[in-house]
């Protein structure tokens, strides 16, 4: 936000109207003092105290800052929701906008690499590790939701035909997906193998 300009009889004063006008306890203002107020001579020649002010900004103004300038940087279009959980210390942000599919990318792999590259850049000012949840068009419940069923019906193939299955390469939260679905199965078991990014699942018979 831009700071804007606000009179008063004394810097008190000037500091009210701006508190007012832009919605704040003064206490939430940066401000700066342009020129003090003079009282000339019986009131004569009298000058207002003249300050600008803004709004502080806030953790989520600096993250929206950032945002702004990555997705104009890519060219793309998106508006930006996003709720933050002092609590848990995560951020989620959702995106919409027309082209969604670009960001979201071959089996999420874009959006998995802004989601990394959005929480390096956000922990590099944090003194405590914030997580970053990136969505858009409802796509990590689908893609979760994908995953669930295929893990079931690996489970099924498991135990038709008594040999192991490995999927394809996954990021540590899809694995820990197919490993949680299957998890209380009593005739499989799962386990990851391989280096990342080429890490992937196994799911194979439990021994009896």
């Amino acid at each position: 936000m831009e700071f804007l300009e606000f009179k008063g009889k004394t810097k008190d004063e000037a500091l009210m109207q701006a508190s007012v006008e832009l919605g704040v306890p003064s206490t939430d203002l940066e401000y700066e003092v342009i020129s003090e107020e003079t009282k000339g001579f019986l009131g004569i020649g009298s000058k207002p105290c003249i300050i600008k002010a803004r709004k502080k900004k806030t953790f989520l103004d600096d993250v929206k800052e950032y945002l702004d300038s990555l997705f104009k940087a890519m060219d793309i279009q998106t508006e930006i929701q996003m709720d933050f959980d002092e609590e848990e210390n995560v951020l989620s942000i959702n995106l919409e906008g027309p082209e969604m599919g670009i960001l979201i990318g071959k089996r999420g792999q874009t959006l998995d690499a802004l989601q990394y590259i959005i929480t390096l850049a956000i922990n590099k000012k944090s003194e405590s590790r914030i997580r970053v949840k990136l969505d858009t068009e409802n796509y990590r419940a689908r893609r979760k939701e994908t995953l669930e069923n295929l893990a079931k019906n690996i489970a099924f193939k498991v135990k038709r035909s008594k040999r192991s299955f490995a999927l394809e390469p996954m990021n540590p939260y899809e694995r820990r997906i197919i490993h949680a679905t299957l998890q209380n199965d009593k005739y499989v078991a799962t386990r990851s193998e391989g280096e990342e990014p080429y890490r992937k699942v196994i799911v194979y018979l439990k021994k009896k």
